[in-house]
């Protein structure tokens, strides 16, 4: 019997996050989008197994650390401007999950300041490794 990779991540992953991550972006299809930075919100999770992320020593160089989720935002944002937000969270998501003691990536962007009468618009996506992988 085939177990739900969903039940599989909750038992056996720990969920690290990275939660209202706000940063001045170059964003956007419109034309009153281009040329300005506009803020966006991030919102990460990662999935990583117990198994080799359980730290005996106390020492960051067991577990994943958040530091890489940042620099890796940080570094695609500063390529320059992105049409989509779309765009932007699949090759963030990517990246992420090429990340070795990464099992699965959910991520959302926002745009916080887009309409007035709501909180914000935005994108999530998730994304697992192949079980096999």
């Amino acid at each position: 019997m085939s177990h739900d990779p969903l039940v599989t991540l909750a038992l056996e992953c720990r969920r690290l996050f990275l939660r209202d991550h706000e940063v001045q972006v170059h964003i956007g299809a419109h034309d009153f989008e281009k040329g300005v930075s506009q803020r966006l919100i991030f919102n990460v999770e990662l999935f990583v197994p117990y198994e080799g992320s359980t730290p005996v020593s106390d020492s960051l160089a067991e577990v994943v650390d958040y530091d890489f989720v940042r620099e890796l935002i940080a570094r695609r944002i500063a390529r320059g401007h992105v049409e989509l937000q779309e765009t932007l969270c699949d090759e963030l998501v990517q990246q992420l999950l090429a990340h070795p003691r990464v099992r699965a990536v959910r991520l959302s962007t926002q745009k916080p300041d887009v309409y007035p009468d709501c909180a914000g618009v935005g994108v999530e996506v998730f994304r697992m490794k192949d079980a096999n992988a």
